[in-house]
Protein backbone atom coordinates (compact mmCIF):
# COMPACT_ATOMS: atom_id res chain seq x y z
CA UNK A 1 0.00 0.00 0.00
CA UNK A 2 2.69 2.44 0.88
CA UNK A 3 4.72 1.47 -2.77
CA UNK A 4 1.14 2.46 -4.62
CA UNK A 5 1.10 5.43 -2.04
CA UNK A 6 4.70 6.92 -3.32
CA UNK A 7 4.71 6.00 -6.59
CA UNK A 8 1.00 8.19 -7.14
CA UNK A 9 2.81 10.81 -5.60
CA UNK A 10 5.68 10.80 -8.33
CA UNK A 11 3.00 10.62 -10.71
CA UNK A 12 0.97 13.75 -9.60
CA UNK A 13 4.50 15.77 -9.24
CA UNK A 14 5.48 14.45 -12.94
CA UNK A 15 1.84 15.61 -14.17
CA UNK A 16 1.89 18.79 -12.22
CA UNK A 17 5.77 19.74 -14.00
CA UNK A 18 4.07 18.73 -17.16
CA UNK A 19 1.03 20.77 -17.39
CA UNK A 20 3.62 24.02 -16.75
CA UNK A 21 5.32 23.49 -20.05
CA UNK A 22 2.83 21.37 -22.46
CA UNK A 23 0.19 22.74 -24.45
CA UNK A 24 -3.50 22.23 -22.57
CA UNK A 25 -5.07 18.93 -24.12
CA UNK A 26 -8.40 18.52 -25.71
CA UNK A 27 -11.19 18.17 -23.33
CA UNK A 28 -11.93 14.86 -24.45
CA UNK A 29 -8.12 13.88 -23.50
CA UNK A 30 -8.57 15.91 -20.32
CA UNK A 31 -11.58 13.54 -18.85
CA UNK A 32 -9.81 10.29 -19.16
CA UNK A 33 -9.35 9.06 -15.50
CA UNK A 34 -6.56 7.47 -13.69
CA UNK A 35 -6.48 4.48 -11.09
CA UNK A 36 -5.53 6.72 -8.17
CA UNK A 37 -8.12 8.86 -8.89
CA UNK A 38 -10.93 6.58 -8.63
CA UNK A 39 -9.31 5.15 -5.47
CA UNK A 40 -9.08 8.58 -3.92
CA UNK A 41 -13.21 9.30 -4.66
CA UNK A 42 -13.90 5.79 -3.20
CA UNK A 43 -12.12 6.62 -0.07
CA UNK A 44 -13.98 10.03 0.07
CA UNK A 45 -17.13 8.23 0.24
CA UNK A 46 -16.19 5.61 2.64
CA UNK A 47 -15.42 8.41 5.06
CA UNK A 48 -18.65 10.38 4.44
CA UNK A 49 -20.48 7.40 5.26
CA UNK A 50 -18.89 6.40 8.42
CA UNK A 51 -19.87 10.10 9.65
CA UNK A 52 -23.00 10.39 8.49
CA UNK A 53 -24.02 7.08 10.55
CA UNK A 54 -22.03 8.84 13.31
CA UNK A 55 -24.35 11.41 13.41
CA UNK A 56 -26.99 9.78 13.02
CA UNK A 57 -26.09 7.84 16.03
CA UNK A 58 -25.20 10.95 18.20
CA UNK A 59 -28.81 12.48 17.33
CA UNK A 60 -30.30 8.88 18.26
CA UNK A 61 -28.86 9.29 21.69
CA UNK A 62 -29.70 12.25 22.08
CA UNK A 63 -33.79 12.12 21.86
CA UNK A 64 -33.27 8.72 23.86
CA UNK A 65 -32.18 10.50 26.83
CA UNK A 66 -34.47 13.01 26.21
CA UNK A 67 -37.67 11.16 26.22
CA UNK A 68 -36.32 8.72 28.99
CA UNK A 69 -36.07 11.42 31.29
CA UNK A 70 -39.07 12.83 30.27
CA UNK A 71 -40.58 9.86 31.54
CA UNK A 72 -38.81 9.85 34.99
CA UNK A 73 -40.21 13.40 35.90
CA UNK A 74 -43.75 11.96 34.46
CA UNK A 75 -43.38 9.10 37.04
CA UNK A 76 -42.42 10.91 39.87
CA UNK A 77 -45.02 13.48 39.17
CA UNK A 78 -47.67 11.35 39.20
CA UNK A 79 -45.97 9.27 42.21
CA UNK A 80 -45.70 12.32 44.69
CA UNK A 81 -47.92 13.21 47.10
CA UNK A 82 -50.40 16.32 46.29
CA UNK A 83 -50.10 18.76 48.61
CA UNK A 84 -53.41 17.49 50.80
CA UNK A 85 -51.76 14.50 51.07
CA UNK A 86 -48.67 12.83 52.13
CA UNK A 87 -47.35 9.83 51.66
CA UNK A 88 -46.98 7.54 54.67
CA UNK A 89 -43.43 6.68 55.91
CA UNK A 90 -41.52 5.83 58.94
CA UNK A 91 -39.94 9.09 60.64
CA UNK A 92 -36.38 8.49 61.45
CA UNK A 93 -33.91 10.70 63.19
CA UNK A 94 -32.45 12.94 60.35
CA UNK A 95 -28.36 12.29 59.00
CA UNK A 96 -25.41 14.30 60.85
CA UNK A 97 -24.72 15.86 57.82
CA UNK A 98 -28.82 17.29 57.86
CA UNK A 99 -27.86 19.83 60.78
CA UNK A 100 -25.70 22.36 60.29
CA UNK A 101 -24.09 24.73 63.34
CA UNK A 102 -26.35 27.98 63.21
CA UNK A 103 -27.08 27.94 67.17
CA UNK A 104 -23.98 29.61 69.21
CA UNK A 105 -24.60 29.74 72.98
CA UNK A 106 -24.19 32.86 74.80
CA UNK A 107 -21.67 33.29 77.24
CA UNK A 108 -21.62 35.96 79.95
CA UNK A 109 -18.33 37.05 80.83
CA UNK A 110 -17.36 37.15 84.44
CA UNK A 111 -14.77 39.43 84.06
CA UNK A 112 -12.94 39.91 87.23
CA UNK A 113 -14.21 38.24 91.19
CA UNK A 114 -16.16 41.30 92.52
CA UNK A 115 -17.42 42.69 89.16
CA UNK A 116 -21.00 43.85 88.90
CA UNK A 117 -23.31 43.97 85.76
CA UNK A 118 -26.69 45.73 85.26
CA UNK A 119 -29.33 43.10 84.00
CA UNK A 120 -33.16 43.73 83.18
CA UNK A 121 -34.84 41.08 84.06
CA UNK A 122 -38.62 41.98 85.06
CA UNK A 123 -40.06 45.18 83.33
CA UNK A 124 -39.24 48.43 85.51
CA UNK A 125 -36.48 46.92 88.01
CA UNK A 126 -32.18 46.38 87.59
CA UNK A 127 -31.23 43.23 89.01
CA UNK A 128 -27.34 43.36 89.76
CA UNK A 129 -25.44 40.48 88.98
CA UNK A 130 -21.93 40.18 90.93
CA UNK A 131 -19.26 37.95 89.98
CA UNK A 132 -17.96 35.38 92.72
CA UNK A 133 -15.14 33.47 90.83
CA UNK A 134 -13.86 32.78 87.13
CA UNK A 135 -12.96 28.77 88.02
CA UNK A 136 -16.07 28.16 87.45
CA UNK A 137 -17.52 30.86 85.93
CA UNK A 138 -19.95 31.93 89.51
CA UNK A 139 -22.89 34.67 89.46
CA UNK A 140 -24.95 36.07 91.88
CA UNK A 141 -27.91 37.99 91.37
CA UNK A 142 -29.88 39.23 94.82
CA UNK A 143 -33.42 39.52 94.97
CA UNK A 144 -33.87 37.53 92.37
CA UNK A 145 -36.95 36.46 93.74
CA UNK A 146 -40.20 37.84 95.52
CA UNK A 147 -40.59 36.78 98.82
CA UNK A 148 -44.50 36.20 97.35
CA UNK A 149 -42.84 33.96 94.95
CA UNK A 150 -40.59 32.19 97.46
CA UNK A 151 -43.71 31.30 99.22
CA UNK A 152 -45.70 30.28 96.57
CA UNK A 153 -42.92 27.76 95.07
CA UNK A 154 -42.46 26.43 98.95
CA UNK A 155 -46.32 25.67 98.89
CA UNK A 156 -46.16 24.16 95.46
CA UNK A 157 -43.59 21.62 96.68
CA UNK A 158 -45.76 20.82 99.90
CA UNK A 159 -49.00 20.21 98.12
CA UNK A 160 -47.56 18.16 95.35
CA UNK A 161 -45.35 16.13 98.30
CA UNK A 162 -41.83 15.97 98.34
CA UNK A 163 -40.12 12.43 98.27
CA UNK A 164 -36.47 11.63 99.91
CA UNK A 165 -33.47 12.22 97.72
CA UNK A 166 -31.42 9.35 97.92
CA UNK A 167 -32.54 5.52 98.96
CA UNK A 168 -30.55 4.01 102.06
CA UNK A 169 -28.15 1.82 99.42
CA UNK A 170 -28.45 1.66 95.84
CA UNK A 171 -29.16 -1.62 94.45
CA UNK A 172 -28.64 -2.95 90.73
CA UNK A 173 -24.76 -2.11 90.23
CA UNK A 174 -24.01 -6.10 90.25
CA UNK A 175 -26.09 -6.31 87.00
CA UNK A 176 -24.41 -3.11 85.81
CA UNK A 177 -20.88 -4.93 86.71
CA UNK A 178 -21.94 -8.36 84.72
CA UNK A 179 -23.77 -6.51 81.75
CA UNK A 180 -20.13 -5.00 81.37
CA UNK A 181 -18.16 -8.43 81.84
CA UNK A 182 -15.50 -6.49 83.86
CA UNK A 183 -12.95 -8.98 85.73
CA UNK A 184 -11.64 -8.32 89.21
CA UNK A 185 -8.11 -7.11 87.61
CA UNK A 186 -10.70 -4.65 85.25
CA UNK A 187 -12.35 -2.82 88.21
CA UNK A 188 -8.85 -2.87 90.20
CA UNK A 189 -7.52 -0.89 87.23
CA UNK A 190 -10.27 0.94 87.04
CA UNK A 191 -10.27 2.03 90.57
CA UNK A 192 -6.50 2.60 90.72
CA UNK A 193 -6.56 6.63 89.95
CA UNK A 194 -2.88 6.83 90.34
CA UNK A 195 -2.26 3.36 88.69
CA UNK A 196 0.27 2.34 91.22
CA UNK A 197 -0.85 -0.80 91.98
CA UNK A 198 -2.83 -0.41 94.99
CA UNK A 199 -5.80 0.93 96.48
CA UNK A 200 -5.82 3.82 98.68
CA UNK A 201 -8.02 4.87 101.14
CA UNK A 202 -9.61 7.49 99.27
CA UNK A 203 -9.58 5.40 95.91
CA UNK A 204 -12.29 3.07 97.46
CA UNK A 205 -13.85 5.97 99.45
CA UNK A 206 -14.68 7.81 96.01
CA UNK A 207 -15.86 4.29 94.21
CA UNK A 208 -18.60 3.74 97.29
CA UNK A 209 -19.76 6.89 97.16
CA UNK A 210 -20.30 7.01 93.55
CA UNK A 211 -21.51 3.39 93.15
CA UNK A 212 -23.81 2.75 96.80
CA UNK A 213 -24.48 6.61 97.57
CA UNK A 214 -23.09 5.69 101.00
CA UNK A 215 -20.83 8.65 102.53
CA UNK A 216 -17.68 6.85 104.16
CA UNK A 217 -15.03 8.36 106.19
CA UNK A 218 -11.24 7.03 106.00
CA UNK A 219 -12.57 5.46 109.57
CA UNK A 220 -15.50 3.76 108.41
CA UNK A 221 -13.67 2.26 105.64
CA UNK A 222 -10.80 1.39 108.23
CA UNK A 223 -13.58 -0.93 109.98
CA UNK A 224 -15.10 -2.55 107.03
CA UNK A 225 -11.61 -3.85 105.96
CA UNK A 226 -11.59 -5.06 109.79
CA UNK A 227 -15.13 -6.59 109.95
CA UNK A 228 -14.39 -8.04 105.51
CA UNK A 229 -10.57 -9.26 106.63
CA UNK A 230 -9.66 -7.45 103.40
CA UNK A 231 -6.66 -5.67 104.36
CA UNK A 232 -4.29 -8.71 105.35
CA UNK A 233 -1.17 -6.83 106.13
CA UNK A 234 -3.22 -3.93 107.58
CA UNK A 235 -1.50 -1.16 105.82
CA UNK A 236 -4.35 0.52 104.79
CA UNK A 237 -4.24 -0.28 101.48
CA UNK A 238 -5.68 -3.13 99.29
CA UNK A 239 -3.21 -4.93 96.53
CA UNK A 240 -4.73 -6.83 93.61
CA UNK A 241 -4.42 -9.87 95.12
CA UNK A 242 -6.81 -8.62 98.36
CA UNK A 243 -9.17 -6.66 95.93
CA UNK A 244 -9.77 -10.38 94.48
CA UNK A 245 -11.26 -11.75 97.32
CA UNK A 246 -13.95 -9.13 98.01
CA UNK A 247 -17.10 -9.62 95.69
CA UNK A 248 -18.76 -7.00 93.42
CA UNK A 249 -21.32 -6.11 96.22
CA UNK A 250 -19.07 -7.29 99.21
CA UNK A 251 -19.12 -3.84 100.69
CA UNK A 252 -22.84 -3.47 100.05
CA UNK A 253 -23.71 -6.57 102.33
CA UNK A 254 -21.43 -5.54 105.17
CA UNK A 255 -23.09 -1.99 105.13
CA UNK A 256 -26.78 -3.41 105.24
CA UNK A 257 -26.09 -5.78 107.99
CA UNK A 258 -24.33 -3.09 110.04
CA UNK A 259 -26.91 -0.30 108.87
CA UNK A 260 -26.77 3.00 107.40
CA UNK A 261 -27.66 5.99 109.18
CA UNK A 262 -29.46 9.15 106.90
CA UNK A 263 -26.07 11.10 108.17
CA UNK A 264 -24.01 8.66 106.33
CA UNK A 265 -25.49 9.52 103.07
CA UNK A 266 -23.81 11.27 100.15
CA UNK A 267 -27.34 13.67 100.52
CA UNK A 268 -29.56 13.77 102.98
CA UNK A 269 -32.96 16.08 102.02
CA UNK A 270 -35.92 15.66 100.67
CA UNK A 271 -37.07 17.21 96.93
CA UNK A 272 -39.70 17.24 94.28
CA UNK A 273 -40.56 18.75 90.58
CA UNK A 274 -42.57 21.01 89.70
CA UNK A 275 -43.72 21.56 85.76
CA UNK A 276 -43.79 24.87 84.33
CA UNK A 277 -45.16 24.65 80.53
CA UNK A 278 -48.10 25.70 79.57
CA UNK A 279 -51.29 25.43 82.08
CA UNK A 280 -48.35 25.62 85.19
CA UNK A 281 -48.72 28.40 88.05
CA UNK A 282 -48.34 31.76 86.91
CA UNK A 283 -45.27 32.14 88.81
CA UNK A 284 -43.70 29.05 87.62
CA UNK A 285 -43.83 30.09 84.52
CA UNK A 286 -42.33 33.72 84.94
CA UNK A 287 -39.41 32.29 87.43
CA UNK A 288 -38.69 29.88 83.68
CA UNK A 289 -38.90 33.01 81.37
CA UNK A 290 -36.85 35.39 84.09
CA UNK A 291 -34.32 32.46 83.92
CA UNK A 292 -34.69 32.66 79.71
CA UNK A 293 -33.24 36.07 79.76
CA UNK A 294 -31.12 36.09 82.53
CA UNK A 295 -28.76 33.00 80.78
CA UNK A 296 -29.31 34.52 77.27
CA UNK A 297 -30.37 31.01 75.97
CA UNK A 298 -32.60 30.17 72.98
CA UNK A 299 -35.71 30.00 74.94
CA UNK A 300 -36.42 26.01 72.86
CA UNK A 301 -33.15 25.25 74.92
CA UNK A 302 -35.35 26.44 78.41
CA UNK A 303 -38.27 25.20 77.62
CA UNK A 304 -36.90 21.16 76.71
CA UNK A 305 -34.75 21.18 80.11
CA UNK A 306 -35.83 19.87 83.28
CA UNK A 307 -38.52 21.21 85.22
CA UNK A 308 -37.93 23.27 88.52
CA UNK A 309 -36.60 20.94 91.61
CA UNK A 310 -37.65 22.35 95.13
CA UNK A 311 -35.56 20.94 97.88
CA UNK A 312 -35.87 21.00 101.71
CA UNK A 313 -32.66 20.30 104.27
CA UNK A 314 -34.17 19.68 107.92
CA UNK A 315 -31.23 20.13 110.45
CA UNK A 316 -28.17 17.83 110.08
CA UNK A 317 -29.52 17.79 106.16
CA UNK A 318 -26.60 18.05 103.70
CA UNK A 319 -25.21 17.28 100.39
CA UNK A 320 -21.68 16.14 100.25
CA UNK A 321 -19.30 18.06 97.54
CA UNK A 322 -20.39 16.97 93.76
CA UNK A 323 -20.84 18.01 89.91
CA UNK A 324 -24.16 18.29 88.79
CA UNK A 325 -23.28 17.18 85.06
CA UNK A 326 -20.43 14.09 84.52
CA UNK A 327 -17.91 14.27 81.72
CA UNK A 328 -19.00 12.70 77.96
CA UNK A 329 -17.14 10.70 76.51
CA UNK A 330 -17.65 8.72 73.57
CA UNK A 331 -19.58 5.88 74.85
CA UNK A 332 -21.22 8.03 76.68
CA UNK A 333 -24.85 9.62 76.64
CA UNK A 334 -26.48 12.35 77.49
CA UNK A 335 -29.67 11.44 80.36
CA UNK A 336 -32.43 13.90 78.14
CA UNK A 337 -31.22 13.22 74.97
CA UNK A 338 -30.78 9.19 74.81
CA UNK A 339 -33.69 8.47 72.34
CA UNK A 340 -31.53 10.44 69.93
CA UNK A 341 -28.17 8.79 70.53
CA UNK A 342 -28.95 6.22 67.58
CA UNK A 343 -26.86 4.09 69.56
CA UNK A 344 -27.00 2.24 72.99
CA UNK A 345 -24.81 3.01 75.57
CA UNK A 346 -24.87 1.81 79.41
CA UNK A 347 -23.58 4.73 80.85
CA UNK A 348 -25.71 7.83 80.59
CA UNK A 349 -25.16 10.99 82.67
CA UNK A 350 -27.02 14.25 83.49
CA UNK A 351 -25.73 16.70 80.51
CA UNK A 352 -26.50 20.30 82.95
CA UNK A 353 -24.54 23.19 81.18
CA UNK A 354 -25.88 25.86 83.23
CA UNK A 355 -27.15 25.23 87.14
CA UNK A 356 -29.70 28.26 88.44
CA UNK A 357 -29.69 27.93 92.57
CA UNK A 358 -32.83 29.49 94.18
CA UNK A 359 -32.75 30.38 97.62
CA UNK A 360 -36.22 29.99 99.06
CA UNK A 361 -35.58 31.26 102.53
CA UNK A 362 -32.80 32.42 104.72
CA UNK A 363 -30.95 29.45 106.93
CA UNK A 364 -30.78 30.20 110.87
CA UNK A 365 -27.53 28.13 110.83
CA UNK A 366 -25.24 26.34 108.59
CA UNK A 367 -26.64 25.09 104.64
CA UNK A 368 -24.07 27.71 102.82
CA UNK A 369 -23.49 26.48 99.22
CA UNK A 370 -19.58 25.59 99.23
CA UNK A 371 -17.17 25.15 96.50
CA UNK A 372 -14.02 23.51 97.55
CA UNK A 373 -11.65 24.30 94.93
CA UNK A 374 -13.01 27.72 93.14
CA UNK A 375 -10.96 29.37 91.56
CA UNK A 376 -7.55 27.12 92.47
CA UNK A 377 -4.74 27.07 90.10
CA UNK A 378 -4.67 23.60 89.19
CA UNK A 379 -7.36 20.46 90.10
CA UNK A 380 -6.30 17.15 91.15
CA UNK A 381 -8.72 14.81 92.20
CA UNK A 382 -6.51 13.00 93.87
CA UNK A 383 -5.60 16.26 96.68
CA UNK A 384 -9.06 16.37 97.10
CA UNK A 385 -8.90 13.44 100.33
CA UNK A 386 -5.41 14.41 101.91
CA UNK A 387 -3.87 13.41 105.18
CA UNK A 388 -7.56 12.35 106.75
CA UNK A 389 -8.78 15.84 105.25
CA UNK A 390 -11.94 15.46 102.56
CA UNK A 391 -12.75 18.24 101.05
CA UNK A 392 -15.67 17.19 99.37
CA UNK A 393 -17.27 16.22 103.43
CA UNK A 394 -19.71 19.13 103.52
CA UNK A 395 -20.32 17.78 107.21
CA UNK A 396 -17.10 18.19 108.60
CA UNK A 397 -14.98 20.18 106.05
CA UNK A 398 -16.99 22.99 104.67
CA UNK A 399 -15.24 25.64 106.00
CA UNK A 400 -11.86 24.48 104.23
CA UNK A 401 -13.55 25.55 101.01
CA UNK A 402 -12.45 28.20 98.96
CA UNK A 403 -16.09 29.85 98.40
CA UNK A 404 -18.92 29.40 100.57
CA UNK A 405 -22.38 30.98 99.60
CA UNK A 406 -24.38 31.76 102.37
CA UNK A 407 -28.27 31.27 101.69
CA UNK A 408 -30.70 34.79 101.53
CA UNK A 409 -34.07 34.47 100.53
CA UNK A 410 -34.64 35.54 97.10
CA UNK A 411 -31.24 35.05 95.83
CA UNK A 412 -30.04 33.45 92.92
CA UNK A 413 -26.48 31.89 92.01
CA UNK A 414 -25.66 30.10 88.67
CA UNK A 415 -22.80 28.76 87.26
CA UNK A 416 -21.40 26.98 84.42
CA UNK A 417 -20.93 23.41 84.58
CA UNK A 418 -19.27 22.99 81.11
CA UNK A 419 -16.47 25.13 79.39
CA UNK A 420 -16.89 26.90 75.89
CA UNK A 421 -15.58 24.56 72.96
CA UNK A 422 -14.31 27.82 71.46
CA UNK A 423 -17.23 27.44 68.98
CA UNK A 424 -20.19 28.80 69.99
CA UNK A 425 -21.21 25.58 71.92
CA UNK A 426 -20.54 23.18 74.72
CA UNK A 427 -17.14 21.94 75.55
CA UNK A 428 -15.43 19.59 78.11
CA UNK A 429 -17.12 19.70 81.71
CA UNK A 430 -16.03 22.26 84.15
CA UNK A 431 -14.27 20.16 87.11
CA UNK A 432 -14.04 23.91 89.15
CA UNK A 433 -17.45 23.89 89.45
CA UNK A 434 -17.77 21.24 91.96
CA UNK A 435 -19.88 21.98 95.03
CA UNK A 436 -22.15 20.80 97.93
CA UNK A 437 -24.59 21.85 100.28
CA UNK A 438 -23.33 22.36 103.95
CA UNK A 439 -24.97 20.95 106.84
CA UNK A 440 -27.78 22.99 108.53
CA UNK A 441 -27.22 23.37 112.05
CA UNK A 442 -29.90 25.36 112.91
CA UNK A 443 -33.39 25.66 110.99
CA UNK A 444 -34.75 24.66 107.66
CA UNK A 445 -32.93 25.02 104.36
CA UNK A 446 -35.42 25.07 101.17
CA UNK A 447 -33.25 25.64 97.64
CA UNK A 448 -34.61 25.64 94.03
CA UNK A 449 -32.72 24.00 90.92
CA UNK A 450 -33.28 24.78 87.32
CA UNK A 451 -30.78 22.89 85.23
CA UNK A 452 -30.90 24.43 81.58
CA UNK A 453 -29.61 20.81 79.61
CA UNK A 454 -27.83 21.12 76.72
CA UNK A 455 -25.81 18.09 75.35
CA UNK A 456 -22.44 18.77 74.36
CA UNK A 457 -22.91 16.82 70.87
CA UNK A 458 -24.43 19.46 69.03
CA UNK A 459 -26.35 16.91 66.49
CA UNK A 460 -27.45 14.98 69.13
CA UNK A 461 -29.02 17.77 70.81
CA UNK A 462 -30.43 18.85 67.27
CA UNK A 463 -31.90 15.44 66.62
CA UNK A 464 -33.59 15.82 70.24
CA UNK A 465 -35.04 18.81 69.37
CA UNK A 466 -36.39 17.91 65.78
CA UNK A 467 -37.77 14.50 67.50
CA UNK A 468 -39.33 16.27 69.94
CA UNK A 469 -41.05 18.98 67.46
CA UNK A 470 -42.42 16.25 65.67
CA UNK A 471 -44.03 14.36 68.37
CA UNK A 472 -45.27 17.59 69.79
CA UNK A 473 -46.62 18.21 66.27
CA UNK A 474 -48.56 14.59 66.22
CA UNK A 475 -49.80 15.45 69.70
CA UNK A 476 -51.18 18.84 68.54
CA UNK A 477 -52.98 16.71 65.86
CA UNK A 478 -54.66 14.40 68.13
CA UNK A 479 -55.65 17.35 70.43
CA UNK A 480 -53.19 16.30 72.81
CA UNK A 481 -50.63 18.55 74.25
CA UNK A 482 -47.24 17.26 74.45
CA UNK A 483 -45.60 18.16 77.81
CA UNK A 484 -41.66 18.23 77.96
CA UNK A 485 -41.32 18.51 81.54
CA UNK A 486 -43.24 15.31 82.49
CA UNK A 487 -41.66 13.39 79.20
CA UNK A 488 -38.58 13.20 80.45
CA UNK A 489 -39.32 13.89 84.38
CA UNK A 490 -38.91 10.21 85.19
CA UNK A 491 -35.17 10.22 84.03
CA UNK A 492 -33.85 13.03 86.19
CA UNK A 493 -30.72 12.27 88.06
CA UNK A 494 -29.91 13.79 91.25
CA UNK A 495 -25.91 14.18 90.93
Amino acid sequence: MSDNQESTDTEDTTTASRSATLPLRPPCERLSCHKSSVCSRSYFVVVMVFFHVYIINVIGLLFYVHYSSGQEDGTRSRDAPSSGQQRPEARRPPSKAEFLRDVSLTRIEGIRVGHVQKVSLVPDKVHEMRTLSLKPLLFEIPGFLSEDECRVVMQLAQLKGLMESQLMVQDGQEELAKELNLSPDEIFNLLDINQDGQLQLHEILTHSRVRDGIWLTPENLREIYAGLKADKDGNGLLSLEEFRLLSNDAFQRFLLQRGVKRSQLVRNSRHTWLYQGKGAHQVLQDIKARVTRLTRLPSSLVELSEPLQVVRYEEGGHYHAHHDSGPVYPETACTHTRLAANTSTPFETSCRYITVLFYLNSVEGGGETAFPVADNRTYDEVSLIQNDVDLLDTRRNCDKSNLRVKPAKGTAVFWYNYLSDGRGWVGEQDEYALHGGCVVTHGTKWVANKWINIDPDYQRQARYQQLVSQQSEDEDDEGVTLNPDTQSSDVHQDL
